[in-house]
């Protein structure tokens, strides 16, 4: 099993070729995952909430960092405060069981997702 995990990852490495669609994948698999928590939540199933938030805040940790102040000025700093708030919501649905932090995170996540697909053009 361990080796099939191994070519798994491989394989989906091999077919990132720019780290644009990996900047993507990343805000793909992050909304994926609140909407996961979400629903875990409005079913009271506390478990699934908590693994759901931990890979939502894992991405979100990975995005920061990634971010290069130097280079990237005014925007890297903005996303920097953007990817930390989507992290205070995350802890407060946690805490607080209540959709409505995960819901603020969901649009942030769209519009980047939009934003980045056009600011790329990949899709």
């Amino acid at each position: 099993m361990y080796n099939q995990a191994i070519n798994s990852y491989n394989q989906m490495n091999m077919n990132i070729d720019k780290p644009e669609k990996l900047i993507l994948m990343l805000y793909e698999g992050a909304l994926r995952f609140t909407t996961f928590a979400k629903k875990a939540i409005e079913k009271n199933d506390i478990e699934k909430k908590v693994n759901y938030i931990i890979k939502t805040s894992n991405i979100f940790i990975e995005l920061i960092n990634s971010l290069d102040i130097e280079k990237g000025g005014d925007i890297a700093i903005y996303l920097q405060g953007l990817y930390t708030q989507q992290l205070k919501n995350l802890a407060e649905a946690n805490a607080k069981n209540d959709i409505k932090y995960l819901d603020e995170t969901i649009n942030v996540l769209k519009e980047l997702i939009s934003a980045w697909k056009e600011e790329t053009g990949i899709n």
